[in-house]
């Protein structure tokens, strides 16, 4: 009785744990994506997109458009830092429950049901919502910079270095923004994104 074992072909070993360590950076990017999708309310994006040349007569701005061009764009940035204090969370029906952060726990915004202390303190802000804030508020910033009729309003005649500079700032606080939410991860689900199931 012969057995046959299977061959190992060395050179193969290399080429497998290319695959499993591309595999793992590839998994990593795709949740960093996810992540970073998250960190955006996207409502509050559209709502920008949508006032932003309504209320910037698309980039042509008197005194007036010019203060309800930074009102926008301060209530716009608010919402981004406060959403970042949304989570969600199933009650005892396994129905979907929103509610604010706070130091001592979640209080639910949308349901009467009172909320055992024990289940409400693992859901109590910490030092990592408000770094997401303020992330959140800066990519926001980069949506702005990035917007034609913004830039015309504020800057209506940029000059050279200007110019270089609203081009490269975004790019640069979009590559520091992704970094620190990798390096800083939250499992907060705000309003509107779906909830894992526990």
């Amino acid at each position: 009785m012969t057995i046959n074992f299977p061959s190992f072909d060395h050179e193969s070993a290399p080429e497998a744990l290319q695959k499993t360590l591309l595999h793992k950076v590839v998994n990593k990017t795709c949740q960093t994506t996810h992540d970073l999708a998250r960190h955006l309310p996207t409502g509050t994006v559209l709502a920008f997109q949508l006032l932003s040349p309504i209320v910037t007569r698309e980039g042509n701005c008197d005194p007036t458009g010019l203060y309800l061009t930074a009102t926008l764009v301060a209530v716009c940035g608010l919402s981004c830092f406060l959403l970042c204090f949304t989570d969600s969370f199933r009650d005892k029906s396994a129905k979907v429950c929103h509610g604010i952060v706070t130091f001592r726990g979640i209080r639910a915004i949308d349901t009467s049901a009172d909320i055992p202390p024990g289940f409400a303190e693992r859901y109590r802000m910490r030092l990592t919502d408000f770094v997401h804030g303020f992330l959140s508020v800066l990519v926001f910033a980069v949506v702005v910079l990035f917007d034609k009729n913004m830039v015309k309003c504020f800057c209506p005649a940029p000059s050279d270095q200007i110019q270089k500079l609203l081009t490269a700032l975004p790019i640069g606080i979009s590559g520091i923004c992704s970094s620190l939410f990798a390096v800083f991860p939250t499992k907060r689900h705000g309003i509107g994104y779906p909830l894992s199931n526990m």
